[in-house]
This record gives C-alpha cells, structure tokens and sequence, in this order.
C-alpha cells in the first residue's frame, strides 16, 4: 500500500522540508507535497480573526480542491504592550503585506518608549488539518521571547531579528536552522500534529 498523500498549504520549500522531517522522525507513512503539486488551486484570503481561524480557512479549501487531506498553519508576532498586536496583521503591519523591513522597523518605533522590562512577546502559531469529509483538528505552539531594541542576526524572516527567546541570548535570527525549529512555534504546532495525523491518516 502506498503512503497516504498529505497536502501542505504553502509554496515555501523550506516549510514543506520542516514537516517532512517531522513525519518522518515520527515513523509517519505520508507523502507530502506543497501547493505547487497543484497549480490551479488558488490562494486563499486569510479573512478570520484568529490565527486558527485563518489556518482552518486554508486547510478546508486546500481538501474541497485536491480532495486530499490538507494541512495549513497561520503565525504572526503578538506583543503583551500591543494587546497581542500585530497577530494576524504581522505580515502587513506597516501597510503592504510582505514588508519584513518596514513591519519591523514600525513596531520598534512603536515601542521606543517602553522600558525593557515590558518588552514581552511571543510568535504564535496555528496548524490546520482538515479532510474532505469537514473533519478538522487545529494545534497551536508559541515560542516566548522579549524584543530586542535593534535588529540582530542574518538568518530567518520577518520579525526574527528582534524576538529573543527566553533562556537564550541571542535572537531567533541568530539561531541556526535546526536550533530554531528545536523551539520554534511552527516546529511546536506541526509536532502538535503529528498524533492527529496518526489518529486520521494511518490505518
């Protein structure tokens, strides 16, 4: 019998490697591909208010339009000032979605003023599963850190350069590629998932 196909929301190589690894590190007999296996699947809006709400959005159009099991997640950077902003404007803070310089180059504005002691924030991350059927399971990690007040480190994306985890020195964009996913939130939601792929996929 051949692996059950699993679909990932995502065009991004290295998201689709990440969960590989963690499937096959859990002994999980699935094939997963990214959106790029099929071309004529659109985009989807991310239109809910939650971080779970927009994975599940992804997860269910995915299953309706590959009739395969799909799974999709939502992160962003919530910080204890903002209320839990940028959440899920993370991406489109500073006005155009993608603008990792410009986000984070507005919120460290936004928070010249505030003393290093309230500096706390977190990433936050919702990964999706949803079937054909309207089954779904969502599972949510967080990586807990403090914001730097400049940017330091080459290495991630986004807000990487200014979150620093807590019991570490150095910012998520300082960490090497396997440190980070060790703790990440994303590393977290998709081992998250890794029983539930087993209860819904596996025989």
């Amino acid at each position: 019998m051949s692996a059950r196909r699993l679909v990932l929301a995502t065009r991004n190589a290295g998201k689709i490697t990440e969960l590989r690894a963690i499937l096959g590190a859990a002994g999980l007999d699935v094939e997963l591909v990214g959106t790029d296996a099929y071309p004529d699947v659109p985009d989807v809006k991310e239109t809910g208010v939650t971080f779970a709400e927009n994975a599940l959005l992804k997860a269910h159009a995915l299953a309706r339009a590959t009739g395969l099991p799909a799974v999709a997640d939502d992160s962003g950077l919530c910080v204890d000032v903002l209320g839990g902003a940028p959440g899920i404007l993370s991406a489109r803070w500073a006005g155009r979605h993608g603008d990792d310089r410009a986000n984070l180059e507005l919120l460290l504005a936004q928070l010249s003023d505030i003393a290093d002691e309230h500096r706390g924030a977190h990433f936050a991350c919702a990964a999706a599963l949803a079937l054909p059927d309207g089954t779904e399971r969502v599972v949510e990690g967080r990586l807990e850190g403090t914001l730097r007040r400049a940017p330091s480190g080459s290495g991630g994306f986004g807000y990487d350069p200014i979150l620093q985890p807590l019991d570490d020195t150095r910012t998520c964009a300082e960490l090497t590629p396997q440190e980070k996913n060790a703790i990440s939130h994303r590393g977290k939601a998709f081992r998250g998932l890794v029983p539930v792929i087993r209860e819904l996929l596996t025989p």
